[in-house]
């Protein structure tokens, strides 16, 4: 029934999002940072935990983009900028809490005792919050959209959108968070998890730096 009513505009604008989209998700940065890193240090139910929480908030960015978010990011530079210095903070935060919990443990190959585990909303909550932390991702989305979105569009087109980019950004990092359990990853991550916790926290750290001072 669907493929009935996609015109090849609609055809060719799906695809492209699609393919946009793709490579955009696979590219290493906060989101896949927290999810390896949540996954890896408590398990992969919380790791699964933290990509529902960043497809929840790809389902945020994408219809909010929609909506018009990214024009009024655009025409409010004040509220972006807010967005950006907070999620930039929050960013920070994880960084420094990675830090200080590897400096707790005994040396560089121990193995610690396991970090208090995060309960279901906590796991939940941190996936979420770093998706939302980027602003950029409103002016990404509002980019693609109207160049790909056809202004007559109709409801059923821009919900497959969301649909798509949700469905792509969550089944990912779900991905991610099953691979890195793996029996060979994980005894590795037990054998250098404080080598792991520093530069975990250094790469969190500095990707807040760049949101927050990044134009």
């Amino acid at each position: 029934m669907l493929a009935e009513t996609l015109t090849p505009g609609l055809w060719a604008s799906l695809a492209t999002i699609v393919g946009v989209w793709f490579v955009t998700v696979l590219s290493p940065g906060p989101n896949f940072l927290a999810t390896l890193q949540t996954a890896l240090a408590q398990s992969r139910r919380a790791g699964l935990l933290v990509a529902a929480g960043i497809a929840l908030g790809t389902t945020v960015w994408s219809t909010a983009s929609l909506l018009g978010l990214g024009l009024l990011f655009q025409t409010a530079g004040w509220l972006y900028l807010t967005v950006k210095l907070v999620g930039g903070a929050y960013l920070i935060f994880l960084g420094l809490r990675a830090i200080m919990t590897a400096r707790n443990l005994g040396g560089p190959l121990a193995v610690a005792t396991p970090a208090a585990p995060l309960t279901g909303w906590q796991a939940l909550r941190r996936g979420l919050l770093v998706d939302l932390s980027n602003p950029k991702a409103a002016a990404f989305f509002a980019s693609l959209f109207a160049v790909t979105v056809p202004p007559d569009a109709p409801l059923w087109f821009d919900v497959t959108v969301v649909a798509a980019v949700v469905v792509m950004a969550g089944g990912w990092y779900a991905l991610v968070a099953c691979a890195v359990v793996l029996p060979g990853v994980s005894a590795f991550y037990r054998r250098a998890q404080r080598v792991i916790g520093y530069a975990t926290g250094a790469l969190f750290m500095a990707l807040g730096l760049r949101l927050a001072t990044e134009r």
